[in-house]
């Protein structure tokens, strides 16, 4: 059986101009939001089923928390890209970061969709949720390869 090839390990990291105590923020900062957001489609799905006003009132909330936590987190991605020539020269760093500029458009939008009236958010604001959680997985996945691949914030220096 033939051993798999091993993954290509760069030569040096790249690190991130906005850390703290050598661990970049930007990867620290987008959780809360990924999982706001994440947790929006299965409360647009309860409001769905159930018609309980409760989930309406709650993706209202997760919507907010994950748009606004998402911008916040993005500042930290947009310095380093900006500021860090070897991010800059990533075509994977752009795509990450179109990719999730897009996906917040859509979650602010979500937001601001149900913010007069969280019960009239069917079909659009579902709509809306789930466009929303798969370009989050694709913004991961670009993130992965930035991290896995380009060693982007990781200390591979020894």
């Amino acid at each position: 059986m033939a051993k798999p090839p091993s993954p290509k390990i760069p030569q040096r990291s790249i690190k991130s101009r906005v850390s703290l105590g050598g661990h970049p923020l930007h990867p620290v900062m987008i959780h809360f939001p990924v999982a706001a957001l994440m947790a929006l489609v299965a409360s647009d799905l309860g409001y769905l089923l159930s018609g309980d006003p409760f989930w309406a009132r709650a993706s209202l909330w997760l919507a907010g928390v994950g748009a606004f936590g998402g911008w916040i987190a993005s500042v930290a991605g947009i310095i380093d890209l900006v500021t860090v020539k070897r991010i800059r020269r990533l075509i994977t760093g752009w795509s990450h970061a179109i990719i999730a500029v897009m996906m917040l458009s859509l979650a602010s939008l979500n937001w601001l969709f149900r913010l007069d009236d969280p019960s009239d958010m069917l079909p659009w604001g579902l709509a809306l949720s789930l466009m929303t959680a798969a370009m989050i997985a694709l913004a991961g996945w670009l993130g992965g390869q930035l991290v896995y691949e380009h060693a982007v914030g990781v200390d591979v220096d020894d």
